[in-house]
């Protein structure tokens, strides 16, 4: 975060200008202490750049906004059965109101929090509604005043316009994609005026939003350290907006306009049909994005298979932020990896390897999206699984991000000496195992490793209560990125196919088909190409993209929003959460993958039951009261 606030501290007049509040009324007065004077805060590069940086400072850390935490919502993760707090429980009993500080309090949610402070630093006050709000009005109040900028260079110029138009679009469009369509605010609205913006619709609100991305991506530049825009901060600036940030979320912003809950609405649910016409716009902006890349005109390239986990955390870099190569937008991360340590990375460690806090278990049924290392679905009957070997010959995905019966926890011999009834130096996931507790354990036999450091000189798990993987010396800093540019091929190959209706259909931009897309990704973890039997129409492809998706971006925050975009989210086959059941009958302690068990089943152990309303969050009671247009959603 010192990195790229540099110029905070050099322009904290133009703090002023950021307005505080938590709700669209708030965001809606205009802030007596607005008014200061145009000199300070616009008048050269270096002032104005400080005042955009703000927006950078309050974007929501969705991942680690708090000591624990919850972010994914799909059919993914199962939380303790003692905590009744936190978003994913709420969101499995139907709750959608417990998105709400004043339902949730502080520590179950990322999507609003009480206390929004636009100049601290604080994780735990920066919930995404109170700072969207903030955000477009900082940003609108900014490109107001633009032509005050008159110490600076068009490159300059431009960069700060950029800037300001990316985040006036992100804002909304992370907004919409949770309520539908909203007020898209693109003026500074005087504190005389009359509040009477209306909501839109999502395709009004995508095509300003797009719009906007668009405009940014004209305007920024691919690397910001080639470029003479800012001589101070070069080599520090992998953070910040640009041209390739800009092209993504513009087409992910159409992509998710094309997609069925956003083209058809719920009553759309048999047909599932995507707009063609926002499919081919995402699929040009993904593609002329996929260009620069595969020329090689960028800094940003797919990570190799081998060096996956460094998408994911860094070790012993002194809190480097992780993502390497291949993130695209991230989170400043403003106290680096002491936002990790004794937060939410401890609810993926089970008893007796970590006690206390509550535990995210990775459920069977998610679990089941892995397929083979041939590349084919566990229920393929040409895939090769084996219910007595279910671990063997899986994708090489299972292996780097899941924790399963029998592997390596910790090579210290205090933990064999705390629990010398059994070796508990490997992970104990079979019927009956203490480390299957509700509370303390895994509830599904299973736990996700993906943002779990491994020892370098032994390559096993040391994130536990004997190994120093949780202390300070490693620096272990871990991250879900906001996008990556796995995510970018895979959005890609979708909008392709939908848009052309052919799983060869290919933007013009780039000479890359949905099909070879997918592929890429596939083939970076050593995944042979889909089947034959898979990509001969449309509607096997989907199934496998879908099934990509939820195994490469797995445990970083999509799935909820996928399966609503897809209309799936009360599609019984994605209700249940499930538990791995099995007895050990053979351990191999050096290769657990080749452990021989017996009565593996699964057992559901929770049941979700979502209408139509829950396609959409519920909007803030007291925003409702605004104005008549300013109505809730269906069913709330």
């Amino acid at each position: 975060m010192k990195k790229i606030l540099k110029y905070i501290t050099m322009s904290m007049a133009a703090a002023a200008l950021a307005m505080a509040g938590t709700s669209c009324t708030d965001y809606l007065d205009k802030s007596p202490d607005s008014d200061i004077s145009d000199a300070d805060a616009f008048k050269d590069f270096t002032n104005f750049q400080g005042y955009t940086e703000l927006l950078y400072n309050n974007m929501p850390d969705f991942c680690r906004g708090y000591w624990t935490n919850s972010f994914n919502w799909g059919d993914d993760e199962l939380i303790s059965s003692d905590v009744n707090y936190h978003m994913v429980y709420k969101i499995d009993n139907g709750d959608f109101w417990g998105w709400q500080s004043e339902f949730d309090g502080w520590g179950t949610g990322w999507l609003d929090r009480g206390g929004f402070n636009k100049t601290s630093n604080d994780r735990f006050n920066k919930g995404l509604w109170p700072a969207a709000w903030w955000g477009i009005r900082h940003a609108n109040m900014g490109l107001q005043n633009l032509d005050k900028l008159t110490d600076a260079t068009q490159e300059q110029k431009d960069a700060i316009e950029g800037q300001l138009l990316f985040f006036r679009g992100w804002y909304h469009f992370m907004l919409i994609q949770y309520f539908g369509g909203l007020p898209y605010i693109d003026k500074v609205i005087d504190a005389n005026e009359p509040i009477n913006e209306p909501r839109l619709t999502y395709r009004e609100c995508a095509d300003k939003a797009g719009a906007d991305f668009e405009r940014a991506a004209k305007l920024l530049p691919i690397d910001w350290d080639n470029t003479r825009i800012s001589p101070a901060t070069k080599g520090n600036n992998q953070l910040r907006i640009n041209k390739i940030i800009a092209l993504a979320y513009a087409g992910k912003n159409y992509l998710w306009a094309a997609s069925p809950l956003m083209a058809g609405g719920v009553a759309n649910k048999s047909a599932k049909k995507y707009d063609e016409e926002y499919a081919k716009k995402a699929a040009d902006c993904f593609g002329e994005l996929l260009q620069l890349v595969e020329t090689g005109q960028t800094q940003y390239a797919l990570v190799d298979f081998e060096k996956y986990s460094d998408i994911f955390y860094t070790y012993g870099q002194g809190g480097k932020i992780p993502g390497s190569t291949e993130a695209l937008l991230r989170h400043p991360a403003a106290d680096g990896y002491n936002g990790c340590r004794w937060g939410w990375l401890l609810q993926y460690t089970v008893y007796p390897y970590n006690v206390g806090g509550c535990k995210l278990s990775a459920c069977a049924n998610y679990v089941n999206y892995y397929g083979m290392a041939n590349g084919l679905p566990l229920d393929d009957p040409e895939s090769g699984f084996d219910k007595t070997k279910p671990w063997k010959g899986r994708d090489p995905r299972f292996y780097a991000t899941i924790y399963f019966d029998g592997v390596q926890m910790t090579d210290n011999e205090k933990c064999e000496s705390e629990y010398p009834q059994e070796d508990y130096q490997h992970f104990k996931m079979y019927t009956g195992s203490p480390s299957r507790d509700p509370i303390q354990g895994s509830r599904t036999g299973y736990v996700t490793s993906k943002y779990h450091s491994r020892k370098p000189e032994t390559g096993i798990y040391d994130c536990n209560d004997w190994d120093d993987g949780y202390g300070w010396s490693p620096h272990i800093n871990a991250m879900a990125c906001y996008m990556r540019l796995a995510d970018v091929y895979l959005m890609y190959a979708e909008a392709a196919a939908q848009g052309w209706q052919n799983v060869r259909g290919k933007s013009s931009k780039v000479d890359l088909t949905a099909l070879e897309a997918l592929n890429i990704i596939r083939n970076r973890a050593g995944i042979k190409n889909v089947a034959a039997k898979y990509s001969a129409d449309l509607n096997g492809f989907m199934s496998e993209l879908r099934r990509e998706r939820a195994v490469e971006l797995s445990f970083e925050g999509h799935r909820f929003n996928d399966l609503r975009r897809w209309l799936l989210l009360d599609d019984p086959a994605y209700a249940d959460k499930t538990s791995q059941e099995f007895d050990r009958l053979v351990f191999n302690a050096d290769k657990p993958e080749e452990s021989t068990v017996s009565n593996f089943h699964e057992e559901v152990v929770v049941h979700r039951s979502y209408g139509d309303k829950h396609y959409w969050l519920p909007l803030k009671k007291k925003d409702c009261e605004i104005n008549a247009s300013f109505y809730q959603n269906p069913g709330w």
